[in-house]
């Protein structure tokens, strides 16, 4: 059970870090930062952030691999991490992003993710 919560958190941080890795350079092009940069630099910004992320990703699949000793299967873990990264992308996209928004087939398409954890989970 501990296993399971540790891993969700740890998935939890390390797509924090995916989406600044991902999603960061254009924030700081939008605020005149990194407009300037070649896009070597933006590529090794962004794999800075990718480390933190990896950091967090590769302990979380490993405690929560059942192969491990942890409560979730590959493609358990997999569809986890779809769900997590795309609930903390929208989080953060909302807050960095505040001229994106969001349409009613956004919802729909994050309903059907909520409903492949629940289907990969089902017995």
């Amino acid at each position: 059970m501990l296993n399971g919560l540790y891993t969700i958190l740890l998935l939890i941080g390390s797509n924090i870090f995916m989406t600044l890795a991902w999603y960061g350079h254009l924030k700081l092009q939008q605020m005149n930062i990194s407009n300037s940069w070649p896009l070597w630099l933006v590529i090794l910004f962004s794999w800075g952030i990718a480390f933190f992320e990896y950091s967090l990703q590769v302990p979380a699949n490993k405690i929560g691999f059942v192969g491990n000793g942890g409560p979730y299967s590959l493609v358990q873990l997999k569809v986890i991490q779809e769900v997590v990264s795309l609930t903390v992308f929208t989080i953060i996209a909302s807050f960095m992003f505040q001229g994106e928004h969001l349409h009613w087939n956004h919802a729909a398409a994050f309903l059907c993710l909520v409903a492949a954890v629940y289907f990969v989970f089902w017995k």
